[in-house]
């Protein structure tokens, strides 16, 4: 691979991330041009790491990862042509490095945006089987040409015009902590989520038009959620998650990745999935009755501790 540097700019939010952030920069450190850390007042030593691997880092407070990342997008002083989008326990992948060093350069104007292939490392096993290997999302965009949606949960880059390619490589989410940090994260993506489906179903703020085409994230990634919330979020929570969990572990295959395999499919694939529809139903039942729609959002406010009005 050549020792020259690509036009792009990698962007990475964080907080408390001092067991992934060396891991992240070093992947990307062979052909970023640009290295950005947005941290939220981390408290350990993610900052000092970031920077000990140069990387350049601005503080912002955080909301939700959709505006913080629209944040840096408006705010950081990005000068590359191209834009990737990096989560801090994700490590782009040598042979996929190679790729985007080669490709990149002799692209078309026409082509905005790339695609990668993700795969999980979970208890340090590649969960390849389930419907999860390849999910290919749009993490690469020419600077200027994509925004973030504005959600609460599942947000994707959403391209002005022009085309997209895949690329072949991989790149690892690989989080490094515990069964109770994946827990926590996820009941509190659960709760994120809930707010969405509410959103969705009530009108309550404004929220991005729907797009299913390779300007929204991937087509296979758009498709799941047009999937996700025209047929799953309006069957009854509990039938849903059970045939979801069926679908992927059994005629999925999801069994094929052995005992950490079953650990992670079960907690993301049944108990997240309940528990989103779970806390749909307590927030139902705490705003039941209201119709005004400032009045509702104060109490979600309220009982989720995120703050969805200006009050």
């Amino acid at each position: 691979m050549s020792n020259n540097k690509l036009s792009l700019a990698v962007v990475i939010l964080t907080y408390n991330e001092e067991k992934h952030i060396a891991r992240a920069i070093q992947s990307v450190q062979s052909f970023a041009s640009q290295i950005f850390v947005i941290d939220s007042g981390s408290k350990d030593k993610t900052v000092e790491i970031a920077q000990e691997n140069g990387a350049e880092v601005i503080q912002h407070p955080f909301i939700n990862y959709a505006k913080q990342l629209q944040w840096a997008l408006d705010n950081a002083p990005i000068t590359a042509q191209w834009v990737m989008r990096l989560d801090a326990d994700e490590i782009i992948e040598a042979d996929l490095a190679q790729e985007i060093h080669q490709t990149l350069p002799v692209l078309p104007f026409d082509t905005v945006g790339v695609c990668l292939k993700l795969k999980r490392i979970f208890m340090d096993k590649w969960i390849r089987h389930g419907g999860l290997y390849p999910l290919t999302l749009l993490r690469i965009w020419r600077y200027g040409q994509g925004r973030i949606e504005d959600r609460w949960m599942d947000e994707h880059i959403i391209l002005s015009a022009g085309n997209t390619i895949t690329l072949n490589g991989s790149f690892a989410d690989h989080n490094l902590n515990d069964l109770t940090f994946f827990t926590d994260k996820h009941n509190k993506y659960a709760t994120r989520e809930a707010i969405d489906v509410l959103n969705q179903k009530y009108h309550l703020f404004p929220r991005e038009k729907e797009v299913v085409d390779t300007r929204s994230t991937s087509t296979q990634a758009a498709i799941k959620r047009k999937v996700k919330e025209k047929i799953y979020n309006r069957m009854p929570f509990a039938l849903s998650t059970f045939l979801y969990f069926l679908w992927r572990y059994i005629f999925r295959l999801g069994f094929l990745d052995g005992l950490p395999g079953l650990v992670y499919h079960f907690l993301q694939g049944y108990w997240y999935r309940f528990l989103v529809g779970a806390k749909i139903m307590e927030l139902e039942k705490a705003i039941n009755g209201m119709t005004d729609k400032q009045q509702i959002l104060e109490e979600i406010s309220r009982l989720t501790g995120h703050k969805l009005t200006d009050k």
